[in-house]
């Protein structure tokens, strides 16, 4: 189970990834996400597409690098920001994820190389 906004405001953990989340948390606790529709996953799904959506388009039109890295960077933020809207723990899960995935054969797809489960058939 994740924490609420307040619990990584209160945490005293001082590694980088738990200051990132209190960083994320601040920001969720100074626009009162959870008071004002912030954490509804619908709407937080649909602001994930359009950053995406920004992605992609920084890269296809060749934006400079640190447009790129924004735009990643404004991912990154959004998905820590679900975790907290869902209170799951983001770092434990990718670390589960992370030993399924390393344990996959990788597959040469139409549009290049694939690490996953599925076998097209």
């Amino acid at each position: 189970m994740g924490r609420s906004v307040d619990d990584w405001l209160a945490s005293p953990e001082d590694d980088e990834w738990s200051k990132m989340m209190r960083k994320v948390a601040a920001f969720h606790h100074k626009h009162d996400f959870a008071g004002n529709n912030g954490h509804d996953m619908g709407y937080r799904i649909a602001l994930t597409v359009e950053e995406l959506g920004e992605l992609a388009a920084a890269i296809t039109k060749g934006k400079p690098i640190e447009e790129c890295a924004e735009e990643m960077a404004d991912i990154m933020i959004l998905l820590m920001g679900h975790s907290l809207a869902m209170k799951i723990d983001l770092k434990a899960a990718f670390e589960i994820k992370y030993e399924r995935i390393m344990q996959r054969s990788a597959r040469q797809g139409r549009l290049g190389l694939r690490v996953t489960e599925y076998t097209g058939e």
